[in-house]
């Protein structure tokens, strides 16, 4: 086991019960059922209007509990890791949301999602209740398939009927909204790992640097394994999957989601690789990137595009107060800002000073023959770069001797400042770069030379965070402004 889980029978209902401690504040509630249906729904819900509910597997949050609010769904049914919530269930959550306006199921295109809300929307009939059902296939990952899954283009389904429903308009007119928005949306995912899950071995599909284009949210086989592709790679080639009227529509939004295991920083690597697309250009709207619907870690990213119209934007821009939908925000180019100011530089005239300079020579030259001996020495204790790293200090003062201030010492303090911090690296070039920098605005000042290098250490200290004592190269310094 390497999941923090209190155990695997009660996974789902104590996430529900954690989201909801975080999220009840949004009105949201979990349904209190015999049967032990995992529901979490609205606590206030205007049966004269339509009513929404989807769901799924579990394994995929924040879909589609996150998805619950006003403006987008009046529930959400869960089932158990990657399997349909039951008929019951289903049936249930029907019964208290449906009111005399109706109820339109939005199912995604699974047989056993199918099968249970269809089942459990016959029942519902049955007992006169008025309610619709509707599919979302939105994967295009397999060319021509009969049964194209449904993904996270299902979210855009969401929005466009939670505001259509919230607006008042009949069921017949909701569930042709959630129709045009599903004939309008097409996905496709990446991913460089399959998912794990709690109790199950995890699957050995993927090797190392390798790819599955088009793998399913339940980790379900690709349509085509790849070499591990950048993110120019995999934006390029994803682009080129979308077809039909994705192709040439002059307005797009589009949804960037994290299928759960991605870092942030890639994923805005993506969206940067995809909105510089064909498509990222004629794309106006963008959710994301984020976690919307996920296969719990898988590590990889999926696009979906809806193609828009005057409606379409009107309902994917109405407010919701669906806890994870994060909206959707006009994409606009990087703007940049120019300045001067960052390119300043301390520009200090040579100066000669014959004695300064045999001083300087002096130990540089002593700091690069010791090179190898101070490599021994940190070798001991550290990770044997002192040497070097000094050595590398002391050539780029020597190459630089005749460009220096030796007449003026304030500024040359501050000219080995910019040489140790450019021509070092490491912690300690910046280190002794602000003994140097500090101890040059002391002696600007007025200060004597050894009460600006007591300035100078004590700047270095306060950075740093060494104290005397902690054997750094504090304790060595500390001598030198003693009289």
């Amino acid at each position: 086991m390497t999941h923090f889980v209190n155990g695997i029978d009660t996974v789902i209902s104590d996430a529900i019960d954690g989201y909801l401690r975080v999220f009840g504040c949004v009105r949201l509630a979990r349904l209190s059922s015999p049967g032990g249906a995992k529901i979490v729904l609205r606590q206030h819900i205007d049966k004269s209007k339509g009513s929404l509910i989807s769901g799924s597997g579990s394994g995929h949050e924040p879909a589609h509990v996150g998805f619950v609010g006003e403006g987008m769904l009046t529930a959400a049914v869960c089932g158990e890791i990657f399997a349909s919530p039951s008929v019951d269930a289903v049936l249930t959550a029907i019964r208290v949301v449906t009111g005399p306006a109706g109820c339109l199921l939005i199912v995604q295109n699974y047989a056993g999602d199918r099968l249970n809300f269809g089942l459990a929307a016959e029942k519902a009939r049955a007992e006169v209740l008025n309610v619709e059902m509707m599919i979302v296939a939105d994967d295009i990952a397999i060319r021509d398939a009969p049964r194209p899954r449904g993904v996270a283009g299902t979210l855009f389904v969401h929005k466009i009927a939670g505001d259509t429903a919230e607006r008042g308009l009949e069921l017949a007119k909701v569930k042709a909204a959630a129709e045009k928005a599903a004939s309008a949306v097409q996905s496709i995912g990446i991913a460089s790992t399959v998912c794990t899950i709690s109790g199950r071995a995890t699957p050995e599909r993927l090797p190392e640097g390798m790819a599955e284009l088009g793998l399913g949210i339940h980790g379900e086989p690709r349509i085509e394994r790849i070499s591990l592709p950048t993110a120019n790679e995999a934006a390029r080639m994803i682009s080129e999957r979308f077809g039909g009227s994705v192709k040439t529509a002059p307005a797009l939004a589009m949804i960037i989601n994290n299928l759960g295991g991605m870092p942030a920083i890639e994923m805005s690597l993506v969206a940067k690789a995809i909105l510089e697309t064909d498509i990222g250009a004629r794309t106006q709207f963008v959710i994301g990137p984020a976690p919307l619907m996920t296969a719990l870690d898988m590590r990889g990213f999926s696009i979906s595009v809806l193609v828009l119209d005057r409606d379409l934007t009107e309902a994917l821009l109405a407010p919701t107060l669906a806890p994870a939908c994060p909206g959707a925000r006009s994409t606009a180019p990087v703007s940049r800002v120019d300045s001067t100011e960052t390119t300043r530089t301390a520009a200090y005239a040579p100066s000669t000073n014959a004695q300064v300079r045999r001083g300087v020579e002096t130990v540089s030259k002593a700091i690069i023959a010791s090179e190898a001996d101070l490599k021994l020495l940190d070798a001991k204790v550290g990770d044997g770069d002192t040497g070097t790293t000094m050595a590398n200090a002391a050539r780029a003062v020597l190459g630089t001797i005749d460009q220096l201030p030796l007449a003026n010492p304030a500024q040359l303090c501050g000219a080995l400042a910019d040489t140790f911090a450019k021509g070092m690296g490491r912690s300690s070039g910046v280190l002794l770069s602000i003994l140097a920098s500090a101890t040059g605005h002391a002696l600007a000042s007025g200060s004597p030379w050894g009460a600006a290098l007591s300035v100078g250490l004590g700047r270095m200290e306060y950075y740093g965070g060494a104290r005397e004592g902690d054997r750094t190269m504090l304790d060595a310094l500390r001598p030198a402004p003693q009289p």
